[in-house]
Order: C-alpha cells, then sequence, then structure tokens
C-alpha cells in the first residue's frame, strides 16, 4: 500500500498510496521507515485514493521507543505498518498483570491493544485528571486506582497510602470491595456530624501552628501574624504544668497592668480596666485581693485602685513597684516546643489577654485586628465545625498519622476517602490545607527519605489549589510547596478538575502527567495545549470530541499522546447524571 516517499515538508511526509484508495480503518495506524539500526515512526493523518499523509512522531532503537526524530527518513526509505512488538514499545505492556504495569485503558485505534505504563513513571510524579461535567472524570479516577488493586492478586500494593478528597462524597461505593482483598484496606471518613458509626474527620487543635491558624481564621494582612504568634506563646502558658509557668503568667499581667497605669487615661478608666484584667486573669500571687505591704499597714491590691475626692489615684506609685516585682521575663524569649496540647476554648482565652498584652488597649489599630481574629474563632467555637478540632485524647502528629490508616482489624489501609461533602467550600479548602500540610511535614522528616510515600488526590481541585493570597500572608501555598518540593518526599498530588485555568498555576506546571477528557472551554484548551510541547493543534481538536471515558493521556508515563478508552469502574461511583426519566415518570 505505501509507496514512494513523495514530500517531505517539517514532520509531515507525504507518500505514494499504491492501493489508490483511501482505507479510513488504518487512519491513525503507526507506521516505521527502516533504516540501519532505527526505526522510524510516524502517525497515518491522512489519506486518499493518491497520497497518504505521515506525521513523524520518533524513533525505536534497540526495541526502545523515543519521542522527536533525530534525522528525517530518505526519500528511498520504505515504509510499513508497525509490528505488535513495536507497537507495545509506544504504547505500553500488554502485561496488565504485572506489578508495575498501571492499566490506563483501551486502544481507540488499535482493537484490543491496551493503553498501560509504568506505575511509578506514572505515580511517582505530580499528576492531574482534567474534564469537562459528564466527561467520565470520576468513572476514570475509580477506574485507575481499581486497577492498581485489582489487576495483579498475587502481588499487591500494601504500602500504599492513597487518600482521596471527595468533594461530593461519591467515591465510597467505589471502594467498598477492595476490602475483599487479602490485606489490603479501605477506610472512609466523613464530614457528616450526624454519623455517629463513620469516622469523623477531626484534626487536633494543638496541631495547629501559625500558618494553620492564619488560613483557619482568614488572615487578610501580614500585620495580623504577631497577634497569632502571641496568642499561641500565652495558651502555651496558660496550658502548660511547669511550675515555671507561673512566673511568666505573672509577668505578662504585670506588664499589662503597668501599660495600662500609663496609658494616660482617666483614673477612672485605669481602674475599671485593671479590675477587668485581674477579674479574668489572675494567679494565687497576683490578684486584686493580693496582699500590698508597706511599713504600718497592708492594702490589698483592689484597695490601692481607690479614686480619692479629686479623681486621683494615690497609691499608683506603690502598685507600680509592687508589680516590677513580677516584670523580668521577655515573652520573646518562649519557645514553643510544638507538643503542647490546647482546645480552641483555651486558644480563644489567649486571644482574650492578647487583646491586654503588650499595650494592645492603647492602640485601637491593633485591638481591631486581634479582636477581629477572636471574633472569627468564636464564630467557630459557636458553630459545628469546632467537632472537627475537638480531638478525643492527646497524641502526637507521627501516632496520629499512623492511627490515621489504621482500620478495625488492626491493618493499615492503603486508600482512605474524605468526605467533604457536609461542609461548606472555605471549610472544606481550610481543612484540606491543613491535612496536606500535616503529610507533608511527616515525610520531609522521615529519616529515610521516600519511605512512606503518600498521594494526596484532590476532587474539584480547582476550588482548593488556587492562585490564592497565601504566598502573600504566610510566604507560601502549600499546595505549591508540595508539588515542587514533595515528589522527592514521597508526597504526590492529583490534581481532578473541570476548570484548568482556575488552578494555580504554579501547581499545574508541576505536574508531569495528564489524563484529559472531553473539553470545550476556550481558556481551559489553550492551558492544555500549553502543558506539554506533544500536545498538538491536532491533540486540541480530539480533545473536543472524545467521547464520556475516553481521556488523551500524555506527560513523562506516556512515549506520545494517546487516546484510551477506560472502562467503567466496577462498582461504579455516585457520579452519575440524574436520570430525569426515572424521576419525571414514575
Amino acid at each position: 500500500m505505501f509507496g514512494k516517499i513523495i514530500d517531505i515538508n517539517e514532520n509531515i511526509l507525504t507518500v505514494e498510496n499504491l492501493k489508490g484508495a483511501p482505507e479510513s480503518q488504518i487512519l491513525n495506524y503507526h507506521v516505521v521507515f527502516t533504516e540501519n539500526d532505527r526505526k522510524i515512526v510516524g502517525e497515518i493523518i491522512g489519506m486518499n485514493s493518491q497520497v497518504i499523509k505521515i506525521m513523524l512522531i520518533g524513533e525505536i532503537r534497540n526495541d526502545i521507543f523515543t519521542s522527536g526524530v533525530s534525522k528525517k527518513p530518505t526519500y528511498q526509505t520504505g515504509c510499513r505498518i508497525i509490528t505488535k512488538k513495536e507497537l507495545e514499545s509506544i504504547i505500553g505492556s500488554q502485561d496488565i498483570n504485572h506489578r508495575q504495569t498501571l492499566l490506563i485503558g483501551t486502544s481507540n485505534t488499535y482493537e484490543n491493544f491496551k493503553i498501560t505504563t509504568h506505575i511509578n513513571d506514572f505515580f511517582s510524579n505530580h499528576f492531574a485528571i482534567i474534564g469537562n461535567t459528564g466527561s467520565g472524570k470520576s468513572c476514570g479516577v475509580a477506574r485507575v486506582i481499581q486497577n492498581i488493586f485489582y489487576n495483579n492478586a498475587e502481588s499487591l500494593p500494601t504500602n500504599a497510602h492513597i487518600i482521596l478528597f471527595d468533594v461530593y462524597g461519591e467515591y465510597n461505593r467505589a471502594f467498598e470491595d477492595i476490602n475483599k482483598l487479602p490485606r489490603i484496606n479501605f477506610k472512609s471518613y466523613t464530614t457528616d456530624l450526624a454519623l455517629i458509626d463513620n469516622n469523623l474527620i477531626t484534626i487536633p487543635a494543638y496541631f495547629l501552628e501559625v500558618d494553620d491558624l492564619a488560613i483557619l481564621l482568614n488572615v487578610t494582612e501580614t500585620s495580623q501574624l504577631p497577634i497569632i504568634e502571641n496568642a499561641l506563646k500565652l495558651v502555651y502558658i496558660f496550658t502548660s504544668d511547669d511550675p515555671k509557668v507561673i512566673e511568666y503568667k505573672n509577668d505578662i499581667i504585670a506588664k499589662s497592668i503597668q501599660d495600662i497605669l500609663a496609658s494616660g487615661k482617666s483614673s477612672t478608666q485605669v481602674r475599671d480596666q485593671i479590675v477587668a484584667v485581674l477579674t479574668q486573669f489572675n494567679t494565687e500571687t497576683l490578684n486584686l485581693d493580693t496582699i500590698i505591704s508597706q511599713p504600718g499597714y497592708n492594702r490589698t491590691l483592689r484597695q490601692c485602685l481607690n479614686i480619692d475626692a479629686q479623681g486621683k489615684m494615690n497609691s499608683v506609685g506603690l502598685v507600680v513597684d509592687f508589680l516590677d516585682n513580677f516584670t523580668k521575663i521577655n515573652l520573646d524569649r518562649i519557645e514553643l516546643s510544638g507538643n503542647f496540647v490546647y482546645t480552641l476554648d483555651d486558644l480563644y482565652r489567649a486571644f482574650e489577654f492578647a487583646l491586654i498584652n503588650e499595650g494592645i488597649l492603647s492602640s485601637e489599630h491593633v485591638f481591631d485586628k486581634a479582636n477581629t481574629l477572636k471574633v472569627r474563632l468564636q464564630s467557630i467555637i459557636n458553630s459545628n465545625n469546632r467537632r472537627f478540632f475537638d480531638y478525643p485524647g492527646v497524641i502526637s502528629k507521627e501516632d496520629y498519622i499512623k492511627k490515621f490508616f489504621l482500620c478495625p482489624n488492626g491493618e493499615f489501609a492503603q486508600l482512605v476517602n474524605m468526605n467533604f461533602s457536609h461542609i461548606d467550600e472555605r471549610f472544606a479548602k481550610v481543612l484540606t490545607k491543613m491535612f496536606a500540610k500535616l503529610f507533608f511535614n511527616y515525610t520531609t522528616n522521615l529519616e529515610h527519605r521516600a519511605s512512606f510515600p503518600i498521594h494526596l488526590i484532590l476532587e474539584e481541585a480547582h476550588r482548593y489549589v488556587q492562585n490564592d493570597n497565601d504566598i502573600n500572608i504566610i510566604g507560601y501555598n502549600i499546595f505549591d510547596r508540595i508539588t515542587k518540593e514533595g515528589r522527592k518526599y514521597g508526597t504526590i498530588l492529583g490534581f481532578i478538575t473541570q476548570r484548568p485555568s482556575e488552578l494555580s498555576t504554579t501547581a499545574l506546571s508541576q505536574c508531569s502527567n495528564f489524563l484529559v477528557f472531553r473539553m470545550f472551554h476556550p481558556e481551559d484548551l489553550k492551558i492544555i495545549s500549553s502543558i506539554s510541547s506533544n500536545v498538538t493543534p491536532e491533540n486540541i481538536e480530539k480533545i473536543k470530541t472524545l467521547r464520556p471515558g475516553t481521556a488523551m493521556a500524555f506527560g513523562t508515563a506516556f512515549k506520545v499522546p494517546l487516546i484510551a478508552k477506560l472502562d467503567l469502574p466496577n462498582p461504579m461511583p455516585e457520579s452519575t447524571s440524574v436520570d430525569l426519566t426515572s424521576n419525571w415518570f414514575k
């Protein structure tokens, strides 16, 4: 069928059609031009009764395919259809039961041929699964994960740690049968407060660091961060059992009272503020009933605040001298151990004290910022969301992560689903960032790097992985940081999204592999076309017309962009479109 090469234009070759008629069934087939020790591979992209158009895509040397052509074939080079062995070097091994093989789907071009890749090539890099609503993304995600566990019963991934952040609560059903495999477990967490028997998603309040609290309290100015830092130091002091802490506490209270005394306000205002402080914050040695001694008689601190008929507080000097005995400690020198335990209520009390500490009461601007944080924290405490921080008992971060994967049968779960469908989008975003940071920090601190790989797969990733203000407030975006640094430590991100144009550009640029289902939006298609040099305008046109359940696979795990039809998952996720006929015509 293939005659001589008639024309070579860039990477497009025109070859004689000896058959004299087009054969549409071989359109998109691969062909080989053989020259000495190399085989030049092309794809049939068009034909008529006279000529066949072939686009060069790569070379095969020593049975290994590499994309790109170092030298074009001569006009005398012959052409033939690719063999099965040669095809496997491009679309992947057909031994889908091998432990290193990840099945993606079935070739849309070659009947009964599977599209596969090496499991390391795909899952050791960040990846994205993209497509419009109804294009088959959720089913595709479920099928690929099922393939990991079901395709090789003799060698199961018992040390996998895959966590799926499930926005709509649609994946539980798809993975419930995985527990039937030996030593393989599926675990589910939920945000539904009504489901007592299920594992409620909780993260101990005392795990929250300055960055976490800044995100939780929706901090909008960097000047609010020192207030949070101060509050954490205060909560450390208020909750510690160390006897030395009483000295810190006395120091803070004494300095706060001294600031009030020096504020220049009226005697009545000064007295009322000091009484308010010592009523709520006091110790056995510093309170309103503490005795202040002087030659001849003793008075309580409360009595020293009395105002005479001229409106003066005559014992101010006595009080200042007394307070000097306590102000010997610098709060800035306190180093937080990171292992102290506190509740949101403890933190709220610390914020209250922060309002009077360091002279805040004398600065309305600073007071307003601190009070805003306190009010936001109070709204969380008064809402159902506080339940997600009420972790029972005391646990270290390392033990928490181990328990996170532990199942009732004493074995560890390889796949964990976190159902966020019962909370609002902003709070889901907060929790997602907190957990991502927790897991990333855990893997970075392992003695043996990448010895505990964790895959975080985010459904509707464009809602959470955004070009948001985090980098301006806390100095980084946790997802950007993971995409740039996480791979070497074993924290891998997977983004599932229908709007790649709304995803963080940094995070998306660090992804190495892509499964792209049908897409229409011009901005999203523009993003996809810029992702990889292998994506051609012809590929973009194909993406627009893909059928549901069919995706274009490309990236470092694939030699060339390939169209794969993914099998339906079994069981299916609860993600199918509404069946109107069943509902309308009951």
